[in-house]
Order: structure tokens, then sequence, then C-alpha cells
């Protein structure tokens, strides 16, 4: 009942990322990808290049269909009053694994450009805070990510937490 009236409401409003052929789920994720890297004002290439490729892998989208995603998530993050609105519709949807994959997903975004930012982890904390990921778990996601860039683990508020 309630998707119906949120659709109802966007339809209203003119707005329809649906058009796009993306579930609110997967607009809300790329809405917080784009939260995550713009958070430091900048995104830089090496960051755009992360998202795609992390948008191409996790999603199994190319093209067209990848840049309406991205288009309609951009926008969603735009509009934003706050992180909740897309929290709660990926807390609906995620099961806590997938929660915790989600956060490293945000990790690997903030590290795209070779080093961490104090507002990008922040961000991530948040996030990770909103849907209920252990700050544990947020730590080792973020060590996982951190690995997997080949970035050596820096000293930070986040990592004796």
């Amino acid at each position: 009942m309630l998707d119906q009236i949120r659709s109802f409401l966007r339809e209203l409003k003119g707005e329809t990322p649906q058009e796009s052929g993306a579930s609110d789920t997967d607009v809300a994720a790329v809405a917080l990808f784009f939260h995550v890297i713009g958070a430091d004002g900048v995104i830089d290439p090496e960051e755009s290049e992360k998202l795609r490729a992390l948008i191409a892998q996790e999603y199994n989208v190319e093209g067209t269909e990848m840049q309406k995603l991205i288009e309609a998530g951009e926008q969603a993050d735009r509009e934003a009053v706050d992180l909740y609105q897309f929290t709660s519709v990926l807390n609906r949807a995620l099961e806590p694994e997938a929660k915790v994959h989600f956060i490293e997903l945000l990790w690997s975004l903030a590290y795209a450009d070779g080093h961490r930012h104090e507002l990008e982890d922040h961000v991530v904390w948040r996030i990770a805070d909103l849907m209920g990921v252990s700050s544990r778990d947020r730590v080792l996601a973020r060590q996982r990510a951190l690995a997997s860039a080949g970035i050596e683990d820096e000293a930070s508020p986040d990592s004796g937490s």
C-alpha cells in the first residue's frame, strides 16, 4: 500500500525513476554511492570510473540501462533531504550480510581516489549506523576495501572502533 502511495506521489510530481527499469532499491543504492563520492565536494575521475565499474559488476547492467540508473541515482541524491529515505529502502530489501557487503562497496568508493577523506568516512559511518551494521562489521568492511584497493591502512577514528 505504501509503495502504491509513493508511486502515485511520484507520478504527480512527474518523477518516474521506474522508467529507467531500475527498482527503488537500486536507485537508493546508487544515490548513496553518489552521496559518498561527493561528500568531499569533488567527484574525481577515479571515483566516477569506480562507480561505473561497481554498478556494472554489482547490478549487472551496462550501456543505456547503466546510464539511466546512474542518472536516477544522481538525481535522487541531489533531491534528498537526508540519508534515511535511502537507507530505509535498503533496510527493507537487504539481509544482514548484504548490508555489510553494501558498506564494503561504499568504502571501496570512498577509497577510489587513493586516499581517505574525513567527510567520506563520516558518511559511510552514518549510513552503516542507519542500516544497523555494527561497528565491528563496518571496520572489517573498511579493512577489506582497503586491502582490495591496495591502500595501506591509515590511522583514523574508525580504525579503533
